[in-house]
């Protein structure tokens, strides 16, 4: 597996993946190109590779220097239930491996939140309409 860093040249490659999970309720959607650019802008955002294909994506923004909040992972549907969601998380980790305070937010109902889990991310908070969508999430957070 490889993390690529996306450039604003893979906005209709990450446009196609992050569809994918569009019509989840887990998921808060609703990007535009423009939207699409500014996110590779300001976060850091990957493309997952897999054996050649592009399977999902994740990012993170740098809070300062002891936080860092993860903002996305997407893996497309035909890919899922693979350990592709786990074997990504790892590699951000390591990546993120000097930050002492990491957080996430997650729908409640999202099976990733068992995958932030085994990984050390602990639920710390519940936030309703948390993206104006009517849904909470919850933020997780873990801490070195």
């Amino acid at each position: 597996m490889n993390l690529i860093r996306a450039t604003e040249s893979d906005v209709a490659v990450l446009l196609a993946i992050e569809e994918t999970a569009k019509d989840l309720i887990v998921y808060d959607w609703g990007f535009t190109d423009l939207e699409f650019l500014e996110w590779i802008n300001t976060d850091i955002v990957y493309l997952i590779k897999e054996d050649g294909v592009m399977v999902g994506d994740i990012s993170y923004v740098v809070k300062d220097a002891d936080h860092a909040y993860i903002t996305g992972l997407v893996i497309v549907p035909q890919f899922q239930r693979r350990g592709l969601a786990r074997k990504a998380m790892n590699m951000l980790l390591d990546e993120l491996k000097g930050f002492r305070h990491l957080a996430l937010d997650v729908h409640p109902d999202n099976h990733a939140v068992k995958l932030y889990e085994s990984l050390g991310f602990v639920a710390t908070e519940r936030k309703e309409n948390f993206y104006g969508d009517g849904e909470p999430r919850i933020i997780m957070t873990r801490e070195r």
